[in-house]
């Protein structure tokens, strides 16, 4: 699987539209969109997960350095082709995973820049020793306990992300 990421991570070198991406979403950081700089990992935090997609890091210190190695376990949701059914059967299959995992109090993270790419998925289907067609990674594990209890990230108010029309 950390093939197949750094596979995909080196195909995504030069895409200017990638990257202007992750920036967007990273730095700078607006009040009430985005990923805050306190929810981005150190650099040593991230070369420790094999698979994980490249963030900008944070220049805060390396926390839950006592981790040395990436404990998670990688699920690999998948279809049997690629049609809007089978992206809609595999959310829902997601939703279900992530809500049960949340339950038994296990932490998650979705990964879909592993199976962005013909390539990185064929490296996904000869580890699985399956034709099925990879929609996407969920690392699942026991997250570290932190020293102290981040704040919550921002959120858009709902009016600005929903609508209820009648």
């Amino acid at each position: 699987m950390a093939e197949a990421s750094r596979l995909t991570e080196s195909f995504r070198l030069y895409d200017e539209y990638y990257h202007d991406e992750l920036h967007w979403w990273t730095d700078p950081f607006r009040l009430y969109q985005g990923v805050p700089p306190s929810a981005l990992v150190s650099e040593g935090e991230s070369e420790r997960v094999g698979i994980n997609r490249e963030f900008p890091v944070t220049k805060h210190g390396d926390r839950r350095s006592d981790v040395q190695v990436d404990e998670a376990t990688v699920l690999v949701l998948s279809t049997p082709e690629d049609t809007r059914a089978d992206a809609l059967n595999c959310g829902e299959a997601l939703s279900t995973v992530l809500l049960e995992c949340t339950m038994v109090g296990l932490a998650t993270c979705t990964l879909t820049h592993i199976t962005e790419l013909a390539k990185s998925r064929a490296v996904i289907q000869e580890l699985t020793g399956s034709r099925a067609f990879p929609q996407l990674l969920i690392r699942v594990g026991n997250a570290p306990a932190l020293e102290e209890t981040p704040a919550p990230t921002p959120r858009r108010p709902s009016s600005e992300i929903m609508q209820i029309r009648r």
